[in-house]
């Protein structure tokens, strides 16, 4: 489809498609859609946030969500969520706090520098006249170093304290971040968000977007995108979140493009990526940013003490692997959507952007699977697999 031709379905309204299978593409006024969100509220309402605007790492990138209410076939309006004009606002995550109110957290960058990133705090609230209806707050800024990023959902521990996965994008002093030294980090509040500390996982250089899952027992596994684009790794805590293992690689591919995980009801973890990597394409493009045309002369930052991270390898399919053994393999792939994942601009205007990424999920009440994900750049698309979606042939088993 060219860019023209998904603006004239981006409707929200929900359409069955067969075997169980309804589909959506989320109406937005902005030209690029990105790194949805997807979050069920307790009245089996859902809400999917995104970040849209003209181009990522332009100022004009801000967070918007739309509701899909409960019973509901079509997706109420966008709403824009944050309105820094000064900052590209990234990455949206929604999280209910224990003690009460749903709560925004999204990255905000002066241009493609991640490396001076900071995390801002928001509450939401949804109008009680009108289910589809968002109003924000303000917000904060976190108390943490410049340079981290957010993507996944959070974790309450079981003292209480909360859990921000959080990617670090380091500084390297008089250059320009491209990922070469990122690293994961836990962001530990212990009085409901007001102060933060940060908790470097160790040996995790390369390894970003850390996605916890609780795997029983007060233990957790947790998986990770790679700038290395070799493999998904995966971390463990057997003491409740408070340490980890040094991450190691799993059976799943990963083309350093964001992964999410959630535990299903019956105990397995189900995975959601793009299980490609650099060993499987030769595409390649300079950076994450380098098509933003402004004037910085700095080098890149020099890889030594870090990695060498590789951009542009394909971004499909979108598939759903599911692991029964806590996320140290993953015997089962169900293809979501397929197609070329070419992802060497990340223009949404001229049509060279064909990936399907970014992809968020989470298991409704009645064993539904709800998806949603960046397609072409242009558009966050919706799929609701229907109870039994494993084995139902909603998606094609890989």
């Amino acid at each position: 489809m060219t860019p023209e031709q998904i603006a004239t379905v981006m409707t929200g309204t929900v359409k069955a498609v067969g075997n169980g299978r309804h589909e959506a593409m989320l109406a937005s006024p902005m030209i690029q859609n990105h790194a949805s969100f997807l979050y069920l509220a307790e009245d089996g309402a859902l809400i999917c946030a995104w970040f849209g605007g003209t181009l990522e790492g332009k100022s004009d990138i801000s967070i918007f969500a739309s509701v899909l209410a409960p019973g509901s076939d079509t997706w109420g309006e966008p709403q824009r969520l944050s309105f820094d004009p000064a900052h590209s606002e990234q990455n949206p995550v929604l999280f209910a706090a224990p003690e009460g109110g749903l709560l925004l957290f999204h990255t905000s960058q002066p241009s493609g520098n991640q490396d001076e990133c900071r995390i801002r705090m928001a509450e939401v609230n949804r109008d009680a006249g009108d289910a589809t209806k968002l109003t924000v707050s303000d917000g904060r800024y976190l108390d943490l170093p410049r340079g981290c990023f957010v993507r996944a959902p959070l974790t309450v521990r079981d003292d209480g304290a909360w859990l921000l996965p959080i990617f670090r994008c380091i500084q390297r002093p008089g250059q320009k971040w491209n990922g070469s030294h990122d690293r994961a980090a836990l962001g530990i509040s212990e009085d409901h968000g007001k102060t933060w500390r940060l908790d470097d996982l160790e040996q995790s250089t390369g390894c970003v977007h850390m996605s916890p899952v609780s795997i029983g027992d007060n233990k957790y596994a947790a998986v990770f995108r790679r700038r290395q684009a070799d493999f998904v790794y995966r971390t463990e805590s057997v003491d409740g979140g408070r340490t980890w293992s040094a991450p190691e690689a799993t059976d799943v591919p990963n083309n350093n493009s964001s992964i999410a995980a959630t535990r299903l009801q019956d105990g397995r973890i189900a995975m959601i990526c793009n299980p490609t990597n650099a060993d499987m394409s030769t595409d390649r493009r300079a950076s994450l940013y380098d098509e933003l045309g402004e004037d910085d002369d700095r080098p890149d930052a020099n890889p030594d003490g870090g990695c060498v991270p590789i951009w542009g390898v394909p971004r499909a399919p979108v598939t759903v692997c599911i692991s029964d053994d806590g996320a140290k393999s993953f015997s089962q792939r169900i293809i979501i959507e397929d197609g070329p994942g070419t992802c060497l601009s990340n223009n949404s205007i001229d049509g060279h952007n064909k990936e399907m990424s970014y992809p968020s999920l989470l298991e409704g009440n009645d064993g539904s699977l709800h998806i949603a994900y960046t397609y072409y750049r242009r558009a966050i698309k919706y799929v609701r697999l229907a109870p039994g979606w494993a084995s139902s042939g909603a998606g094609e088993q890989a």
